[in-house]
């Protein structure tokens, strides 16, 4: 082969190498000057879930006006309510609302007439069947106003009977198999139960007095609740026996005259159950001493110890006492 022919395939191959070996070294070198790709952020997390449910309503709640005079006694089916008030009404005399809920017996009385009073209790409740004999006049047009059902013995005849050994007007009685129901329980008004608190201090015996009408409570160690008296007779129930709540509440309230009297005459008392106040809660042999709140006809009324905590219930029936 001639010498510049030579030269020149050599040249060639040099050429050729050269060009290869900056190819390999383009593929594999990283290119620093291009950035590296973002990586896709993942889906967002999901909220965390919440750690506790709203409060459940409570069974439906029938409300029941019970006579409470010396002629009225003994009554039926009393032991059976989840909530009993008294209330101060017209002659000096009580009378007490049982609320009824988890549980309803199948007889319920002495039943007597509604009061101003009852009409700014109930709403706390939802809609409660409110059964009850009679009212003033000038009532009847509020509590067909009022968040309740109404089931008196003029609505719902056959709900009722009376009790020909008993004395008129004492002798009305109540199925509340035969009523409608109420409404649910509302949560905010469901009776709170726990530990005993702290604060308290031993009590044996309290007493409510009206004036002409003594409701009294002795604490029981052995049955661990406060068995109930009236005028200074045990008061006890035809079908269950001597009556004692596991709790009682002393709620000091204002007391005013009603616009609304007795057939005698006599006005009525309004105990306003909205607003705030002292009290007295017994329990456990021991009375706390505390405050009540209830703002407004819809809401429930909350106890509250004099350091601030929540003063609840034992469990059982609670008695809740309206006095000036």
């Amino acid at each position: 082969m001639p010498l510049g022919r030579t030269r020149t395939a050599v040249l060639t191959a040099v050429i050729v190498l050269a060009a290869l070996g900056a190819a390999i070294a383009l593929a594999v070198l990283p290119a620093s000057r291009t950035p590296p790709s973002p990586q896709l952020a993942g889906p967002a997390p999901a909220p965390p879930s919440p750690t506790s449910e709203p409060p459940a309503p409570g069974p439906p709640v029938l409300a029941v006006k019970i006579d409470n005079v010396a002629d009225a006694r003994p009554p039926i089916g009393l032991a059976a309510a989840d909530l009993i008030y008294v209330e101060p009404v017209e002659g000096g005399y009580s009378r007490l609302l049982a609320i009824f809920g988890s549980r309803k017996p199948p007889t319920v009385g002495p039943v007597r007439s509604a009061r101003e009073t009852d009409l700014e209790m109930l709403p706390q409740f939802g809609r409660p069947t409110l059964a009850y004999s009679g009212a003033a006049p000038e009532l009847l047009p509020l509590i067909a106003k009022a968040p309740v059902n109404d089931a008196s013995d003029k609505h719902d005849p056959a709900a009722y009977f009376r009790d020909n050994s008993r004395p008129v007007p004492h002798n009305l009685f109540l199925r509340p198999d035969r009523l409608p129901p109420g409404a649910d329980w509302s949560p905010g008004s469901l009776p709170k139960s726990g530990p005993t608190p702290s604060g308290g201090k031993p009590a044996e015996h309290h007493e409510v007095r009206y004036p002409e009408a003594t409701v009294g409570f002795d604490w029981s160690p052995q049955e661990r609740r406060w068995l109930v008296s009236m005028d200074g007779e045990p008061y006890s129930a035809v079908d269950t026996g001597r009556l004692g709540p596991a709790t009682v509440v002393i709620q000091k309230v204002h007391v005013r005259q009603s616009a609304i009297s007795d057939a005698a005459g006599n006005p009525s008392p309004f105990a306003e159950s909205i607003g705030a106040g002292e009290v007295q809660v017994l329990r456990d042999g021991q009375v706390f001493e505390g405050t009540w709140s209830r703002l407004s006809a819809d809401a429930g009324t909350t106890y509250t110890s004099r350091s601030g905590e929540p003063l609840v219930f034992a469990p059982g029936q609670v008695w809740i006492a309206l006095t000036p």
